[in-house]
């Protein structure tokens, strides 16, 4: 059970960072064809709200991979994930984007798991704490 409870928390981090990473991409891949599909939606500014969900995604995708600034990266991915949700996946009327929208906010959920408990053993987060806990150790006696 302990290697399940040490495991877990890195899996979960790096199935959720590929999905972000692989939209990311998939995005700065395809520049026209991502700015039409937010103007479809009615959203302002359709290149600034390109360039910020490309760089939510990849570098949110990155922090979390790494377990850096693991809670803070998932806070904002479950953030988007859900405003993602609401501008694109609210036609209820159509059982593809009713999908679409739970599935955002599964994500979301996955996401806050990582806000509530953190990034796990393996990652840079808990190295740091490591290190400063030890540091801290090493100035008493």
């Amino acid at each position: 059970m302990e290697l399940i409870s040490r495991t877990a928390p890195t899996l979960g981090r790096v199935l959720l960072a590929v999905l972000f990473l692989a939209a990311g991409a998939n995005k700065l891949q395809s520049p026209t064809a991502t700015i039409a599909y937010i103007q479809q939606a009615d959203l302002p500014l359709p290149l600034i709200a390109y360039w910020g969900s490309a760089l939510v995604e990849v570098v949110g995708a990155l922090l979390l991979l790494l377990g850096f600034q693991a809670r803070l990266a998932a806070a904002i991915l479950a953030a988007f994930t859900v405003v993602a949700a609401a501008f694109f996946h609210a036609d209820f009327g159509n059982a593809n984007q009713t999908i679409h929208f739970m599935k955002n906010v599964a994500i979301a959920g996955g996401l806050i798991q990582v806000v509530a408990f953190g990034a796990g053993p393996f990652s840079l987060d808990s190295r740091r704490s490591l290190r400063a806990a030890a540091s801290g150790m090493s100035g008493k006696t």
